[in-house]
């Protein structure tokens, strides 16, 4: 049997959460067309008669100097020091620049064994020839494939390879597990992502959620939150919130819709909007949110 934790490397937005999600069966990671949404370390974990690999999903990695910026990366950088083995997800459609570049020098300097994916291979015919060059100068003894992680085209080769670069264990987690993250956790990350779904602009960056109180109800048939969605500025709360409440409503209504799908009973959410200026400055705060 093979057991190994693998994190999953990729700049922003390269499909690090999407391929999660295909390749665990569950929901594991919110994905949203907006970058830096993953801010914690998500893990997945994926059972198979070979063994389990426990993913866990990174921040992406970013090249910027604000403190929520060097945060995530400071995170992204400790999981790689951490575990078995690294899949690295490459966005095909994008050519190589100053952070991909650095991104493959830091994972050439781990030396932990890697597999290569470049994904989204529906959207170009050849991946960029400077791609190719960069990875297989740094990264010469990583298994490299393409694939989709959208749809899971090509995934299966890529496990395959991981089980393979895993060392000899038992399973970590049961074999029914697809994630252990905790009930508080799914819900202030659902209720992010339809939060970053419904409004754009700038509020995706300006947000931060926090389960207030949290019980059991109806014999627990049912789970009750009181959730607050914290932005910046009062301009962003009124875009947050709606006409007439009208948003903040329908993210409610998401969000529900899909939790009760994901757990074993209803939830129901009590959504409230508040501001919080200075939040993505303080450490305190910011070590707390990004773990």
């Amino acid at each position: 049997m093979k057991s190994a934790v693998v994190a999953i490397a990729g700049r922003p937005s390269a499909g690090k959460s999407t391929f999660l999600n295909s390749v665990c069966g569950g929901k594991v990671s919110i994905t949203s067309p907006v970058p830096q949404t993953t801010r914690n370390r998500i893990r997945g974990i994926l059972t198979r008669d070979a063994g389990q690999l426990v993913f866990l999903d990174t921040p992406g990695f970013h090249l910027s100097e604000r403190k929520l910026n060097l945060k995530l990366r400071e995170l992204m950088l400790s999981s790689l020091s951490e575990v078995d083995a690294v899949l690295y997800i490459i966005d095909a459609t994008r050519d190589l620049g100053g952070e991909e570049t650095e991104l493959i020098d830091v994972l050439r300097q781990t030396g932990k064994p890697t597999a290569v994916l470049f994904n989204k291979m529906d959207r170009v015919s050849t991946v960029p020839e400077a791609l190719r060059n960069a990875v297989a100068t740094a990264l010469p003894a990583a298994p490299v494939f393409q694939g989709i992680a959208s749809t899971g085209a090509g995934l299966d080769e890529v496990l395959k390879a991981l089980f393979k670069l895993s060392p000899e264990g038992e399973p970590l987690y049961p074999n029914d597990y697809y994630t252990d993250q905790t009930p508080e956790f799914r819900i202030s990350e659902i209720v992010r992502e339809k939060a970053i779904h419904e409004t754009r602009e700038e509020i995706p960056h300006a947000l931060y959620v926090h389960i207030e109180d949290l019980e059991y109800r109806e014999d627990r048939e049912l789970l009750w939150a009181r959730v607050i969605l914290f932005v910046e500025r009062e301009s962003q709360k009124g875009i947050l919130v709606g006409r007439g409440g009208e948003k903040i409503r329908r993210i409610r209504l998401l969000a529900e819709a899909e939790l009760s799908e994901l757990f074993p009973y209803k939830v129901a959410l009590d959504l409230r909007v508040k501001v919080d200026e200075r939040w993505r400055r303080r450490d305190a705060l910011l070590s707390r949110l990004i773990t």
